[in-house]
């Protein structure tokens, strides 16, 4: 069956009202998850350090992905931009630990990359990605 491509944004309440952007775009069975940083629903980053932000940023983007029909095994790409290398680094067994909390044990093709800095000041990460939701599953939010 061929799915609709006319791109569709994805706007989960369960995340800041977005202004200027969306959370994530679907095209066919494509959902383009827009960079997502450890706000909270009160347009607050968390407090805690790399973890708790990473824990954040990708709650984030699986909710994005959830919204749209998808599960953590649809992911196909993720980049990790990150403020500070060595203390993501130094933190890599507990932010794994939170990846197969959140997501299970298989992991998409990624990236890290090491930036001077990100939209919010006290960000320490941003997470995008890229995920294809088979059509049993996939959601199409109704466009307004």
């Amino acid at each position: 069956m061929a799915t609709n491509s006319t791109p569709v944004p994805v706007n989960p309440a369960s995340l800041p009202k977005p202004s200027g952007y969306s959370h994530g775009t679907l095209s066919g069975n494509t959902l383009y998850l827009g960079g997502q940083t450890a706000l909270d629903k009160n347009m607050k980053i968390v407090p805690g350090g790399i973890v708790e932000q990473f824990r954040q940023a990708f709650g984030n983007v699986l909710a994005t992905l959830k919204e749209a029909g998808g599960v953590p095994e649809d992911l196909v790409s993720i980049t990790l931009y990150l403020t500070d290398i060595p203390d993501y680094q130094a933190h890599g067994r507990e932010i794994g630990a939170v990846w197969r909390e959140l997501a299970g044990p298989v992991y998409p093709a990624m990236a890290g990359i090491g930036t001077t800095g990100l939209w919010q000041p006290e960000a320490l990460i941003e997470i995008l990605g890229v995920a294809v939701i088979p059509d049993e599953r996939l959601v199409r939010p109704a466009t307004t």
